[in-house]
């Protein structure tokens, strides 16, 4: 099995940035009037321009806002690349074939972040592997990111923070469409419509995109997934229906991807089993042959190696175009409905949400089909005793998985890594203003009861102080957890054993303290951060257990081994990470702003013995850069926009993260990989997620 490490993101940075937008029958809506209620409190004010307002909302729970205007600067196409080389924020790609991304907050893995779409959780780390390229900024009004764990009171399972996607209530009648195009077969079409009524408003989105695979070192392996993508949804938004105000919409997505084998002829490619239509030898660290790669070990030779004239042995490879491709189809539909209403003294609210998944994956001939689907329903309600505000409300959410698979050798797997999560739970929050509305404080507390785990309590207090006009801060402490999957574990689905042997008892547990610093006026804004995560009951795999004739566990390498068997177990040892992160905007005149910030991280954690004579596996299993600075420039004037971006990221000490002392990795040449990894680079109109040599030895 071939293991991927990360690999650049070219889909911005190998585009042209020729956009053209078609606006028509639209009026612009300026200057509306900002809106953020946190119970009874609101605060209300002209929007700011977008460099110069405060990072942070206005309200008790540190929330960094990304409005629609940051949305149309990033040129994004999907919230990924909306929020992707922000201070504490950023997007991991975790599979240089498939191109798995995920949303990283606090530099803790993407598995750990919870997207919410206004405020219903209906994404897990089996919807999110795939299902987060497919989230579109279609009708967004605005991106709002909370870190933390059990920063939401609805998404407790969000161990490091949560993004919710608020959508957008047109105003007036508008439509707008936007087309591009670019090198690699880059094709994007978007089209927004909205138009308001007596009583409501009504919106449609479609996204249409698409980009071939893109192969930089020329050795006929794709660095960048191609995919086409088509997006559509619908948004309704009632005033009066029985006394409730309704917001709800419908979305369907269908998406085919590949990496591996170039082309989009995927048929054929999985239809490839024999041969070698690759070049090895191409890039940096390629093999001296074209044909496969170098034996780093020849204590591992099996007699069916090439010796080379330089006296190396060549593994060489003859798995045809499918052996080394990821194909993977992914249909999603989703709805959901929020309705609320006042009712006596306070406000009522009911939300319900469905969500189907289904992918149809080919990981280097293996099969992999999974189906999933995930209710939620909450009713709440919010009532002031005094100066007291109080919200309590009941949830439930269901969760499950269904997954049929077949090896390359034909051997079924069905079942692998089913699961069922059924999960009721209860809330409350009080909230109360001191001194003048100058201390805010809001205590919550959760009790979740999962029908596998059992009980959890999810505990969290949030205080904000402002200290004058300009400055404030804000603290909190909380917990979190998440319930494990094995999915994302098992990499995303890919089947390293016809069996997994769950020895996992307890959730995920996520404990976290953060503070705040901020500052506004009128030409500086500025946010000072800290964060504290602790997580016990780290879920951990390993793919070198095995069963003896007797039911015992020894290494897959012990003689005695009868049966190969993944251990899905949890971290006896905690893991933490803590870090600080810095970002400051500065008008350095009225039609020019600029910004710079910077981010720290550091971790705490040791590779895991699951079982005598097992191999040491590490808890994270992905590697994060330790410091990131970034520089902004934003123009506008005389109607024109103009915006540069610059991103330098730090090292990765990837020996540590990879666990290299246990299982050395080495390049096709058969040297070993590097340690770390440092990067830099300044990027006009695009991201870069920095390259490194990070991919495993690959082993036929």
């Amino acid at each position: 099995m071939a293991r991927r490490g990360k690999q650049p993101d070219t889909s911005l940075c190998g585009r042209a940035c020729l956009v053209a937008s078609v606006i028509a029958g639209a009026t612009p809506v300026a200057a509306l009037a900002q809106e953020r209620e946190l119970g009874e409190i609101k605060v209300q004010g002209p929007r700011t321009p977008s460099a110069v307002r405060p990072t942070l909302q206005d309200e008790i729970v540190k929330t960094e806002s990304f409005t629609r205007k940051d949305i149309e600067k990033s040129n994004a196409a999907n919230v990924l690349e909306a929020l992707d080389n922000n201070p504490g924020i950023s997007v991991q790609v975790e599979c240089s074939i498939c191109n798995v991304r995920n949303i990283v907050l606090n530099n803790l893995p993407g598995r750990y972040t919870t997207l919410l779409l206004d405020g219903i959780p209906l994404f897990s780390s089996v919807s999110s592997a795939y299902g987060l390229d497919m989230v579109g900024i279609n009708g967004v009004e605005g991106i709002d990111v909370a870190r933390g764990a059990g920063v939401s009171l609805i998404a407790p399972e969000a161990l490091s923070g949560t993004v919710n996607l608020v959508t957008r209530r047109p105003e007036t009648r508008e439509a707008i469409g936007v087309v591009q195009g670019g090198s690699f077969g880059y094709r994007r079409a978007d089209v927004y419509v909205g138009a308001p009524f007596a009583g409501g408003a009504v919106t449609g989105s479609f996204n249409y995109n698409n980009h071939d695979a893109v192969d930089q070192n020329d050795n006929l392996v794709s660095e960048y997934t191609g995919y086409r993508r088509l997006l559509g949804g619908i948004g309704l938004f009632l005033d009066d229906v029985g006394g409730f105000s309704l917001r709800g919409r419908v979305d369907a997505i269908s998406e085919d991807r590949g990496g591996g084998a170039l082309g989009n002829d995927y048929a054929a490619i999985k239809a490839s089993r024999t041969g070698n239509p690759f070049n090895w030898s191409g890039g940096r660290g390629g093999s001296p042959d074209s044909r496969g790669w170098v034996l780093p070990d020849p204590a591992l030779a099996t007699g069916s190696e090439v010796r080379l004239s330089n006296g190396q042995l060549l593994i060489p490879y003859d798995s045809g175009a499918g052996g080394f491709s990821e194909i993977i189809f992914t249909d999603r539909y989703q709805g959901y409905l929020i309705g609320e209403r006042r009712l006596g003294e306070g406000r009522l609210r009911l939300a319900g949400g469905y969500a189907y998944h289904g992918q149809d994956s080919f990981y280097e001939l293996d099969t992999y089909d999974a189906k999933q689907n995930q209710y939620y329903l909450e009713a709440s309600y919010q009532r002031p005793f005094g100066a007291t505000l109080m919200t309590a409300g009941l949830s439930y959410r269901f969760e499950d998985l269904r997954s049929t698979g077949v090896l390359a050798d034909g051997t079924p797997v069905d079942g692998l890594d089913n699961y069922t999560y059924r999960t009721p739970g209860i809330f409350v929050q009080v909230y109360r203003a001191f001194l003048d509305d100058r201390l805010e404080a809001n205590v919550s507390l959760r009790y979740d009861d999962n029908n596998v785990f059992g009980g959890i309590w999810s505990p969290r207090v949030n205080v904000l102080y402002r200290h004058t006009a300009e400055w404030s801060s804000r603290a909190a402490v909380g917990t979190g957890y998440r319930f494990p999957t094995s999915f994302f574990e098992l990499d995303h689905g890919i089947l390293a054993t016809t069996r997994v042997l769950r020895e996992i008892n307890a959730p995920e547990e996520s404990q976290n303290a953060s503070y705040a610093l901020a500052y506004a006026s009128d030409r500086l804004s500025g946010v000072l951060s800290f964060n504290w995560t602790r997580i016990r009951n780290a879920a951990v795999l390993d793919s070198s257990a095995c069963l003896d004739a007797r039911g015992g566990l020894v290494n897959s390498s012990d003689p005695n081994c009868v049966t190969l068997v993944t251990l899905f177990e949890s971290d006896p040892d905690p893991v933490a990470a803590w870090g600080a992160d810095v970002v400051a905007t500065y008008r350095l005149l009225p039609s020019l702003d600029v910004t710079a910030g910077a981010e720290l991280t550091r971790y705490s954690f040791q590779p895991v013995q699951l079982f005598p004579g097992g191999t040491p596996v590490s808890p994270f299993a992905f590697a994060r850069p330790e410091q990131r600075v970034f520089l902004r420039a934003d123009y506008e004037a005389h109607g024109w926009q103009v915006f540069a971006r610059a991103t330098w990221t730090g090292t990765m000490d990837l020996a540590r993260f990879y666990d290299y002392a246990n299982t050395p990795r080495y390049n096709l040449d058969g040297t070993p990989k590097l340690i770390g990894v440092r990067a830099t680079g300044p990027w006009i109109c695009g991201q870069r997620t920095p390259s490194g040599p990070t991919s495993r030895w690959l082993q036929a």
